[in-house]
């Protein structure tokens, strides 16, 4: 019996997450890196930093082929006014059609309240950017970040999408940061690491859990 048990969990762990990897952050190994619209570097071995500039940015992990599970990772931003803008993209079709959950430090502790409601975004895009959503579902796809870290430091971001349930945790808190039903109709699609119009940001530790 206890053999069987045993044979039982290993099989219920391998049913929930079909594979696991720890993500090589090279962004010069071209076959498995797209850079878009920015300039990726190594800032010290394991972490990845991409460039400021105009309009939005990603580091598409090429070979990567998401639906569901969890995707983890550390980002760290700037507490700068608007020019902060950090977070994963995922369900990747190409550089202009994808979702994404992302971050506003400059917003973690903002004294203005409703800017601080204003800390962590979900967007769709091309259909939903976040100033559609903001004018027609006022406060359903962002938020405050509750226990909010420095905003000038890294933090740990944990992703679970289950079949257009997208949930949002910060720093290993039980409690998401942000829960929202998915607005596109993608099934699958490709991760990467995504940085707003105007915004730098630094990225390490990505591990992609994908369930069947």
């Amino acid at each position: 019996m206890k053999h069987l048990i045993i044979f039982s969990l290993a099989f219920f762990s391998f049913c929930t997450y079909a594979w696991a990897q720890t993500e090589n952050l090279d962004p010069q190994n071209k076959s498995r890196w797209q850079v878009v619209n920015r300039n990726a570097y190594m800032s010290e071995p394991g972490r990845v930093e991409l460039n400021a500039a105009d309009n939005d940015g990603l580091m598409i992990l090429s070979t990567s082929s998401f639906q569901n599970g969890t995707i983890e990772f550390d980002v760290k931003g700037e507490d700068k006014m608007g020019q902060s803008f950090v977070g994963l993209a995922f369900h990747i079709q190409n550089e202009k059609e994808f979702e994404a959950v992302y971050f506003r430090p400059f917003n973690f502790f903002n004294p203005d309240t409703v800017r601080r409601w204003r800390a962590v975004q979900y967007i769709y895009m091309p259909d939903y950017p976040w100033e559609k959503l903001r004018e027609s579902f006022p406060g359903k796809y962002e938020n405050k970040v509750l226990n909010a870290p420095d905003p000038n430091s890294w933090f740990h971001v944990k992703l679970v999408i289950d079949n257009g349930s997208i949930k949002a945790f910060l720093n290993n808190n039980p409690d998401p940061v942000l829960q929202v039903q998915s607005l596109s109709k993608l099934t699958g699609g490709k991760v990467g690491f995504w940085v707003g119009n105007g915004s730098k940001g630094s990225f390490s530790n990505l591990v992609i859990k994908a369930s069947q």
